[in-house]
């Protein structure tokens, strides 16, 4: 996990790394993420990072995954500096239906003529913003999911309305054991095009989303100690595609 600040109070990436995987094909899925940094955009320069400004002080990069980030050349906020998550749909006017009717997320800004909505919970959080991308959305093999934490007790409303109004749930509510740990509850949703969501019961997903001290130096002994290149070298063979 990867953020500016605690998961109670800022959006935090997941990054998930498979030894046996060499490469994912990318969908139409994930658009973009958008932060306000001008120390981000300073750090990409310094280190040679491509960037390409898509329109007065706003860049655009790509993370090594091909992810595509935009970075607004301002000061970074006191508040999470990540602004955005941008997800392609099918059908924008479905897609408001799901995520504001039934999700129950505010809309903070209709587009008509560039056929996109920004959605979010409160002012101070990162939005969600939904951009009809006009065909079918298609997950390629990266594909992940966006999650949400709220009271346990407002888990087996969300689950009930779904059911009742015939939308997808792909696991429904249930208690998830971490040993040593919390027991969260989660239900995990599908909208119209497929992208996963995840809602967490908030209490115990507190306890498990403290912040590691040592997390940075753990990551960086974990991606040291990896030799999985060297041993597929060895045996002369290459990491699959997923």
């Amino acid at each position: 996990m990867v953020g500016y600040g605690p998961e109670d109070h800022h959006f935090v990436i997941e990054l998930t790394y498979n030894y046996g995987v060499g490469d994912y094909r990318l969908g139409n899925d994930f658009l973009g993420l958008a932060l306000q940094s001008s120390q981000a955009v300073h750090n990409a320069r310094e280190q040679g990072w491509p960037l390409t400004e898509v329109k007065s002080g706003v860049f655009e990069t790509m993370a090594p995954g091909g992810y595509k980030i935009h970075l607004e050349n301002k000061k970074q906020p006191e508040t999470d500096p990540v602004q955005k998550v941008t997800l392609g749909v099918s059908d924008l006017k479905r897609a408001l239906n799901y995520w504001s009717d039934l999700i129950g997320m505010k809309v903070y800004n209709k587009d008509k003529e560039k056929q996109r909505v920004v959605l979010g919970f409160a002012d101070d959080q990162c939005k969600l913003e939904l951009q009809d991308i006009g065909e079918a959305v298609d997950h390629g093999t990266a594909f992940g999911r966006i999650a949400f934490s709220c009271p346990k007790e407002e888990l087996p409303g969300i689950e009930a309305l779904m059911k009742q109004q015939n939308q997808k749930i792909l696991t429904p509510l249930v208690s998830l054991d971490t040993p040593g740990k919390a027991t969260v509850q989660v239900v995990i949703l599908a909208d119209p095009d497929g992208h996963e969501i995840c809602f967490v019961g908030d209490e115990a997903f507190r306890e498990l989303s403290q912040v590691d001290p040592n997390g940075s130096q753990l990551l960086d002994s974990a991606m040291a100690a990896d030799k999985s290149d060297e041993w597929f070298a060895q045996h002369k063979m290459q990491k699959a595609s997923a």
